[in-house]
C-alpha cells in the first residue's frame, strides 16, 4: 500500500474513532500530497511523497519552537501531536551511526576536503537520507565533519 492509500485508510479509522487531531492532520497530509501530485503530474512517487512529509514535519517543528517561545504550550502540544501522525507514514529514522556512515561514504565519493565542498556532499547525500533523517541534523553533521 502506498502512502496515499495508507493516509486514506487512516483517515477512515480516525473518523470512526472520532480522533479530531489525527483526522485534521491526515486531511492536511492528504491535501499536501494531492497538491504536490498535481504540480508534478506523472513524476510523483514515493520519493516525492516522503519529501512532502519531511517538509510538513520540519514546518511543524519550527511552529512548536515558535509557540513555546511565544508562551503558547497548548498550540505547541497540538503541533507535536500532528508531527506524531505524520511520522507514522515515514520510514524508520536512521541512527546516528548510519547517518555518519552515509556522510563518510558521500565525502569519499565526492572527494570533499573542506567546508567549501559541503554543497557537493549534501547534493549527493540528501536523496539517500530524505525521510529517514532530519536534513538540518545531517547538514550540521556534514559541516562538523568538513570543518
Amino acid at each position: 500500500m502506498d502512502i496515499q492509500e495508507r493516509v486514506s485508510s487512516e483517515m477512515i479509522k480516525a473518523a470512526k474513532d472520532k480522533d479530531k487531531v489525527a483526522l485534521s492532520a491526515l486531511r492536511m497530509i492528504k491535501s499536501a500530497l494531492h497538491n504536490k501530485e498535481i504540480d508534478l503530474k506523472d513524476q510523483f512517487g514515493e520519493k516525492e511523497a516522503l519529501q512532502v512529509l519531511s517538509s510538513m514535519i520540519k514546518q511543524r517543528k519550527d511552529s512548536v519552537e515558535q509557540f513555546k517561545n511565544g508562551g503558547r504550550p497548548e498550540l505547541a502540544e497540538l503541533e507535536e501531536k500532528e508531527i506524531e501522525v505524520i511520522q507514522r507514514f515515514m520510514p524508520a529514522q536512521m541512527s546516528e551511526e548510519e547517518i555518519t556512515a552515509e556522510i563518510e561514504h558521500a565525502i569519499e565519493e565526492t572527494g570533499a576536503a573542506s567546508i567549501r565542498d559541503m554543497g557537493k556532499v549534501m547534493k549527493l547525500l540528501m536523496p539517500r537520507v530524505t525521510g529517514k533523517a532530519d536534513g538540518k541534523t545531517v547538514g550540521e553533521a556534514v559541516k562538523a565533519r568538513l570543518s
